[in-house]
């Protein structure tokens, strides 16, 4: 079976994953992937990069950077006695940076020489830089009020459109179980927080709460069809919409991950750690956990929040009923159906056409007569009742036939 069979056996109706009934198994995975990233936040802590923490960098421009290049990075900042527990790192194939603490123009100049002298490149081809904490804390204090104000005006639009708060709330809840993921699976990786993972994070939610608007969308019509025809519960109808919005999310999270990872994997492997770094790793986590939380973590979190409300309550009443209602309707016809078969309809008819006949439909079987009456003049439909071998049991405009008596 393709993909898209699967698809759209899942639009349909034909095939179900369960996401909402077992709802309780993906949110022990979350809870399992917020405890990772726990360890990640408060065991390794984040590594945030010179941009807000402040200090000296030095780059050391070489055509190819040497086997061993961060030991002996170190061990010239060492010799020269400043700037103890130098950051050394690869941009490209020879640009080595080296990141320390604040240093004095007279400490960045010993570290300069010493970086020279070590790597065997004059002094000129050793930049100096210093960088304060106080660019980074005004990013991070930005960056911020954009969260707060981000999430208040998606609180307000999801209200508005969708009716409810409800949702809102659902997908707030979604968007923090992202965030919290991401951060933390990023700082297990410890990789420097920089300006570009701030974007990265925030470019995140965006797209986090766009996969579930989308989800939502398709189960407010289910629901409110729901409403209307009381054939599914409010638990039912969500399920419906979240198998039907599966494999458009899925589709739409690989087609964004597989840049992203082209980019990630030419950063880690050619160009060192910098800026496509850092902004690939987040969207790459971010991406994937989102996706996640739209399929199998807002829609059941919405669900949980309504079910306790009179009318979800009253619904779900009504689509057992229903159900209930339908099910018997199926038995009663297969019993039809098997009672048409008991009547004597030949093995090629399906107890199908003769349960449709007796109710009016195309043609209705006519078995021979089991009464003692003369076979030639009575004839027994498939529901067992008798009549004349010519009577019109089929459309009305089949020609009659006219008894031999009569010719």
């Amino acid at each position: 079976m393709s993909f898209a069979q699967f698809g759209n056996d899942l639009y349909s109706g034909k095939r179900s994953i369960p996401v909402v009934r077992h709802r309780r198994r993906f949110y022990l995975g979350s809870l399992v992937l917020i405890a990772i990233a726990a360890l990640g936040l408060f065991g390794r802590g984040l590594n945030l990069g010179l941009e807000f923490r402040g200090g000296s960098e030095f780059r050391v421009a070489t055509k190819v950077a040497p086997a061993g290049y961060e030991s002996k990075a170190r061990a010239a900042v060492a010799s020269s006695g400043e700037g103890g527990g130098a950051n050394v790192t690869k941009l490209g194939s020879g640009t080595v940076r080296v990141q320390t603490e604040k240093l004095s123009d007279d400490a960045s100049a010993k570290v300069k020489a010493a970086l020279a002298k070590t790597f065997g490149v004059p002094e000129s081809d050793v930049s100096a830089t210093f960088i304060g904490p106080s660019w980074g804390a005004s990013v991070s204090q930005k960056a911020l009020q954009a969260l707060i104000i981000f999430l208040i005006l998606v609180a307000l639009v999801m209200s508005i459109y969708f009716r409810t708060w409800t949702m809102a709330v659902a997908a707030l809840v979604a968007l923090a179980h992202d965030l919290v993921i991401t951060v933390g699976i990023y700082s297990l990786t410890g990789f420097e927080i920089s300006p570009a993972t701030m974007i990265g994070f925030l470019t995140v939610l965006g797209y986090s709460i766009y996969d579930t608007v989308v989800v939502f969308d398709k189960v407010r019509e289910n629901t409110a069809e729901a409403f209307a025809n009381g054939r599914r519960s409010y638990a039912d109808a969500a399920n419906l919409a979240v198998n039907q919005t599966f494999v458009r999310s899925i589709n739409t999270t690989v087609v964004g991950i597989l840049p992203i990872l082209a980019v990630l994997v030419v950063g880690a492997f050619w160009l060192g750690p910098g800026v496509l770094l850092d902004l690939s790793l987040v969207l790459f986590i971010g991406l994937i956990v989102g996706a996640y939380s739209s399929i199998f973590i807002a829609t059941p979190i919405l669900v949980d929040l309504r079910q306790r409300e009179p009318a979800v309550q009253d619904l779900a009443k009504r689509a057992q009923r229903s159900q209930a209602a339908r099910a018997k309707a199926s038995a009663k016809a297969e019993a039809l159906a098997l009672a048409g078969v008991e009547a004597g309809a030949p093995s090629g008819a399906s107890p199908a056409a003769g349960a449709a006949g007796s109710e009016g439909g195309p043609t209705a079987y006519a078995a021979p007569s089991a009464t003692g009456s003369d076979p030639d003049e009575e004839q027994r439909t498939a529901t067992g009742q008798t009549v004349h071998k010519w009577a019109q049991t089929g459309p009305r405009n089949q020609p009659k036939r006219t008894p031999k008596s009569r010719r």
